[in-house]
């Protein structure tokens, strides 16, 4: 594209822009803000890995040594996809514990695993 064409395209752009209210412009901003940042989620949902798991139960406050432990059961267990943190408050919602003594029971008792997802 030539400097011209895109100076033009640039002009027409801006022209359509002066039209809108402050309210316009603020949703067609948020609305482009949600078509940049679809694809981010969309490979999120569908890719992760046992280091950005690990980085999940840090921030959720497990310490690093048993993070490494729940994120290897969980491994084991074929649920990463789930999210290390989201089987974290399962096991959690299902033995009625914080989410420390969770990752405890997950580490020491694999088997708690078992049907997690099941309904």
């Amino acid at each position: 594209m030539s400097d011209t064409e895109r100076i033009r395209k640039f002009e027409e752009r801006r022209a359509a822009l002066r039209k809108m209210t402050d309210e316009q412009l603020k949703a067609r901003f948020w609305e482009l803000c949600q078509k940049a940042v679809e694809p981010l989620v969309e490979l999120a949902k569908t890719h992760t890995s046992p280091s950005i798991e690990r980085a999940v139960l840090l921030r959720m406050g497990i310490d690093s040594v048993t993070t490494k432990g729940v994120v290897a059961r969980v491994h084991e267990a074929g649920l990463l996809g789930k999210g290390a943190g989201h089987v974290v408050l399962k096991v959690s919602e299902k033995h009625k514990t914080d989410v420390r003594g969770a990752a405890k029971k997950i580490v020491d008792d694999p088997a708690c695993l078992t049907g997690l997802f099941e309904r």
